[in-house]
């Protein structure tokens, strides 16, 4: 089992790409948008199995820059459904002291949902079981363009040198700065694709694709990947002779 693998093995850093709610409800003949209401209650099980294994941070997309592009009923459920699985997450977040964060750009969403978001996170600060991560209106082009923009600001101010900025630099500006970069990169739904999610912080991630569509992914699927993360050798440019040396 899982809870049994060296934890020098264990990944800090698990992002979701939640893909597949709009088929599970084509499939199951639901109504309009109940795919994405399954895919919210997809959630919480597979926070509650990474907190008990013992993952750091979990990151899981829920609505990405290009999705703004979607049909405005299925983007107004969507913000909706985001507004109740943060005040259905709550009491999880309380009772099990996991801190809950958002990255994107906030700057397009309504008022109240940013009150909301920012409300949960000041509640939350304090906590050091685990991290959930809620990416909203996020993408990864943006993240790095935005991290840009702060360094160009700087040098214009005179507060930075041109020549002090270095991947390095450029690093302590995108979102999730101060968290581990992401070990695994899960997309469910059978796509092979990564949709501009976490590019910068993806750098070396180990991939993981699968076909269950994100309402059916279950935890027990979730420790199977994590296991065969543990049988990879993860190099990061070395040779397989100086990783085992």
């Amino acid at each position: 089992m899982f809870k049994e693998t060296n934890i020098y093995l264990k990944p800090k850093h698990i992002a979701i790409i939640m893909d597949g709610n709009n088929r599970y409800g084509k499939q199951n003949a639901l109504g309009k948008g109940e795919g994405h209401s399954k895919g919210k209650d997809a959630l919480d099980p597979i926070v509650e199995y990474c907190r008990e294994v013992g993952i750091k941070v979990l990151t899981v997309f829920a609505f990405s820059s290009e999705n703004w592009q979607r049909p405005p009923a299925e983007v107004a459920l969507l913000m909706q459904l985001l507004k109740l699985t943060i005040d259905e997450q709550m009491p999880r977040m309380q009772k099990h002291h996991i801190k809950l964060r958002f990255i994107g750009d906030r700057s397009l969403l309504s008022d109240e949902l940013r009150t909301q978001m920012a409300d949960a996170e000041a509640k939350t600060a304090h906590y050091e079981s685990m991290t959930l991560v809620i990416a909203i209106s996020y993408g990864g082009q943006w993240d790095i363009a935005h991290a840009a923009q702060q360094l160009a600001e700087q040098v214009q101010a005179g507060q930075l040198r041109l020549e002090d900025i270095n991947k390095e630099k450029l690093g302590e500006y995108v979102q999730l700065a101060d968290e581990p970069a992401v070990d695994m990169l899960i997309r469910t739904g059978g796509e092979y694709r990564i949709s501009n999610f976490l590019l910068w912080q993806s750098a070396y991630a180990e991939l993981f694709f699968t076909q269950t569509l994100w309402p059916n992914f279950a935890a027990e699927e979730l420790a199977v990947m994590i296991k065969d993360f543990a049988q990879r050798q993860r190099r990061f440019g070395k040779t397989s002779e100086q990783i085992q040396t």
